[in-house]
């Protein structure tokens, strides 16, 4: 076959679903035939390979971690921007506001604690535009012992959010206030500053697979990564998320995302915000 005529047959198509449904979560339509030939295809080229069909058949006896990581990697969207969604980072504010006015003081010289996770981090907007909220408008927070977990499948986007470095078109639509945040270089980029920089953490995970960290995270941000499971795949998830919030903290979605029938342990208590239960007290003994 040429090269430059790489198509994609039902059948490949079949393959090509179900292999990245198993590895992780994701659910293709019909509609991303036109993605998957054009992603596809440029691994297919490199690996002198001369159909998809032949490339799936590769993976399955590849034993390279690299192989599969790019085949995920080559599936995955990711489109993101600073603030993007701007009434969540209100709420966090406030919520972290109220945290902070209400935690006891640690015991000794020990730091109040404050954990935050960014589940499906893209690009790293998110747990940049979470960190830099809050410094500026909680700037005591620099006392804390306060962290930002900020994951996401694809390994490409991971290596480039934890850069911390942008295009300055990143900036249209923002605030001249949030303008100010970043720091101009002198090449048409933008960059974090270090004090946020500092707060985040970059790391590969699959939501599918076994979680490393047990938690408890104060807040868990997972947002327009479930549009891409099914239903059934989608309650899981949300589920184990609950599972790792701290009583009373919040978890939150995509503004197209919600939790259908419901997920034991969340309810719903704002615009695509979600609150885990309080902690239950125990009776008193008789």
């Amino acid at each position: 076959m040429d090269q430059g005529e790489i198509v994609l047959s039902d059948r490949e198509f079949g393959r090509v679903k179900a292999r990245v449904y198993a590895e992780a979560g994701i659910s293709l339509s019909d509609a991303k035939r036109t993605l998957v030939v054009s992603r596809l295809s440029k691994i297919v080229r490199v690996l002198k390979l001369p159909s998809i069909d032949a490339y799936l058949d590769y993976l399955e006896h590849s034993q390279s971690a690299r192989d599969g990581q790019d085949f995920i990697n080559a599936l995955t969207t990711n489109l993101t921007r600073f603030y993007r969604e701007d009434h969540h980072f209100e709420h966090l504010v406030g919520y972290v506001r109220s945290l902070m006015e209400w935690q006891p003081r640690a015991a000794g010289n020990g730091k109040r604690r404050l954990r935050i996770w960014s589940a499906g981090c893209s690009t790293g907007q998110e747990p940049y535009t979470i960190a830099l909220c809050l410094l500026a408008a909680l700037p005591e927070l620099k006392r804390w012992d306060f962290k930002i977990l900020a994951t996401d499948i694809d390994t490409n986007v991971i290596d480039k959010a934890s850069l911390g470095v942008y295009p300055v078109a990143e900036l249209n639509g923002l605030s001249a206030e949030r303008v100010r945040q970043f720091e101009r270089g002198g090449d048409g980029t933008i960059s974090i500053p270090m004090a946020a920089r500092a707060l985040v953490s970059f790391k590969p995970l699959n939501l599918m697979a076994a979680w490393p960290m047990k938690g408890p995270f104060d807040a868990i941000f997972c947002r327009n990564v479930a549009i891409y499971f099914d239903k059934q795949t989608q309650g899981t998830l949300f589920a184990r998320l609950g599972k790792i919030l701290i009583p009373e903290g919040f978890l939150y979605i995509g503004h197209s995302e919600n939790l259908g029938s419901g997920v034991e342990g969340l309810k719903l208590v704002g615009k695509t915000i979600y609150q885990s239960k309080p902690m239950q007290k125990t009776r008193d003994a008789a």
